[in-house]
């Protein structure tokens, strides 16, 4: 009885010691690369250069990182994004083109909950740099319109991860929400070479829902062929902002198209427990 005592006594500290030992061992936290296009119809208003509502086509490319963050890698997560956008519309005759070129970029971070097996809720918050310029073929003076924009964003997803047969797919919604910032805009009649002359007050403004509104929604669905999926989805983006007697009106709805690849980046000086856990920032 004492032997067997013994030996059950033994084999509990074992297995104390080997989860003890698997709790501590650091996980691992893949990274999340998404490269997509896109492509769609884009509205755009703006009075400084014409009253008329132009309409037409869009295109843009799509970069994004996400990871899980080391301190917290099961409640955290890291987003990277950058986008640069090409839209080319024309007026209601059709005698008249606008050229827009815009690029942006951003970093947040979100706090994550799995609220039930395949489904995760994630909110926080983002900063975006937003450049670009609308560009009139018709105007002669004032041609140019320059678009420039920093802002502090409420953001989140929810994620839902299921099976069509053999196939992982993971749906996926995410809305951007600016909150505050500061924006560019000239005087209503202000020539861009005053500025260059050294006209420079009053050019910037602070950002708020008053005068500066946008929102993005992107919906997305990733087949999970391998580390390698395909994702497609749709995207939105709104923007409004008045200042100045100068109204600004964007939209474009677009096709999302591309690939997603998850990856770990190991280093050979360091190494790594065969029973460390994989936490993903998305899957």
């Amino acid at each position: 009885m004492k032997r067997l005592l013994m030996i059950l006594g033994v084999l509990a500290a074992i297995i104390t010691s080997r989860a003890a030992e698997t709790d501590s061992v650091a996980p691992l936290c893949p990274v999340l690369t998404v490269y997509t296009a896109e492509v769609g119809a884009s509205k755009i208003t703006d009075t400084y250069l014409s009253p008329l509502k132009y309409d037409g086509l869009y295109a843009a490319l799509h970069f994004e990182r996400m990871q899980a963050m080391k301190f917290n890698p099961d409640r955290w997560v890291m987003q990277l994004k950058f986008d640069a956008e090409v839209d080319r519309v024309l007026s209601p005759s059709r005698n008249s083109e606008m050229w827009y070129g815009g690029v942006d970029a951003s970093w947040g971070m979100m706090h994550r909950w799995q609220v039930a097996k395949g489904l995760t809720l994630a909110a926080g918050g983002s900063t975006t740099l937003d450049l670009g310029c609308r560009y009139s073929m018709r105007n002669g003076n004032n041609p140019a319109s320059a678009r420039a924009a920093w802002t502090v964003n409420a953001t989140g997803y929810a994620a839902w991860n299921f099976n069509i047969g053999s196939l992982p797919v993971t749906l996926c919604y995410q809305p951007t929400l600016p909150v505050v910032g500061a924006f560019f805009s000239p005087e209503y009649g202000q020539l861009y070479y005053e500025i260059y002359l050294g006209e420079w007050n009053g050019l910037a403004h602070a950002a708020h829902w008053g005068n500066y509104f946008e929102m993005e929604n992107v919906i997305t669905a990733d087949l999970r062929f391998s580390a390698t999926s395909l994702r497609i989805g749709y995207r939105n983006n709104i923007l409004s902002t008045h200042i100045n007697n100068i109204t600004t009106r964007m939209a474009t709805h677009g096709i999302v198209f591309g690939l997603t690849h998850e990856w770990i980046s190991l280093s050979s000086h360091k190494k790594h427990h065969p029973q460390s856990r994989i936490i993903s920032a998305l899957y």
